[in-house]
């Protein structure tokens, strides 16, 4: 049960962190390599209410609000010139993400962070005790699917969305602003990171080079979906089970690297992916 358990609430962490990178991918076709930087800025808007002493949930209103600012800034002045110019916008957001974390260490040191738990305690699972806020992480990463669902379906930013990912000079033909939804999209897809690196504390260390690490992890599940959520979800479960079980049985290590290596496989033996599936 353990490892059940495990596989899934590992899957839904995969998805949260992966989600934000995801959303800007599928509209702007554009990889933001400096998604590892607005984890970080998240987290470390954890620290700043910890410091403050209020409750660090507290902080997902403010990286919400952090990163959403920051990521209109970056469109508007780093990414937007460069949307013909695919590649060297990867090297531009890599190049920032790189700043981004000298600043975080400038400000706060290179020290690992201590954070409170966001939630505490343990759930009863069929007979197994079970961290509560793994499971919550579960709930928290279907409320973030069903989002994006029902905001690509039921609202105009997402029928807009949909518009430009099919046919961007059509939709901007039919009298849509094509540069307002890249702008919107970034921005809360960066809001979105920020806030899954405030939903990453109390699983990592908090420290200047966090995102990196999630980083890689994050590109591969993103390049095997494509631009469908289910694919992603797909992509999380089943590369997400795989980290598990190689981590539990034949090395941490290895589990670790388990999600970008087979991520890579599948590219090399079905380039598509998942999408379609």
């Amino acid at each position: 049960m353990v490892l059940v358990l495990d596989s899934l609430t590992t899957a839904a962490v995969l998805f949260i962190v992966s989600s934000g990178l995801f959303m800007i991918f599928g509209v702007l076709q554009i990889i933001n390599f400096a998604h590892g930087a607005w984890l970080g800025l998240g987290a470390y808007a954890t620290v700043v209410t910890t410091a403050l002493g209020v409750s660090p949930w507290l902080a997902l209103p403010l990286a919400f609000v952090v990163g959403g600012v920051l990521g209109g800034l970056t469109e508007r002045l780093v990414v937007r010139p460069l949307y013909a110019r695919p590649l060297d916008a990867i090297l531009a957001t890599w190049g920032l993400g790189i700043v981004i974390g000298q600043l975080i260490t400038l400000a706060f040191g290179r020290d690992v962070q201590m954070i409170p738990v966001l939630m505490t305690g343990t759930v009863d699972v069929l007979g197994t005790a079970y961290s509560a806020y793994r499971l919550t992480a579960i709930a928290i990463a279907l409320a973030i699917g069903l989002g994006f669902v029902l905001a690509l379906e039921r609202t105009r930013l997402g029928l807009t969305a949909r518009a430009v990912i099919m046919n961007e000079a059509l939709a901007r033909a039919l009298g849509i602003n094509t540069a307002r939804v890249r702008l919107a999209t970034f921005m809360l897809g960066s809001a979105v990171a920020a806030c899954a690196g405030v939903l990453l504390t109390p699983l990592t260390s908090v420290d200047p080079n966090m995102g990196v690490i999630w980083l890689i992890g994050c590109f591969m599940l993103v390049m095997v979906s494509g631009s469908s959520v289910r694919a992603l979800a797909l992509a999380c479960i089943v590369f997400g089970t795989a980290q598990v079980a190689v981590g539990t049985y034949v090395s941490p290590i290895l589990g670790g690297m388990t999600v970008a290596v087979l991520c890579a496989l599948m590219l090399r033996l079905r380039p598509k992916g998942f999408a379609g599936v």
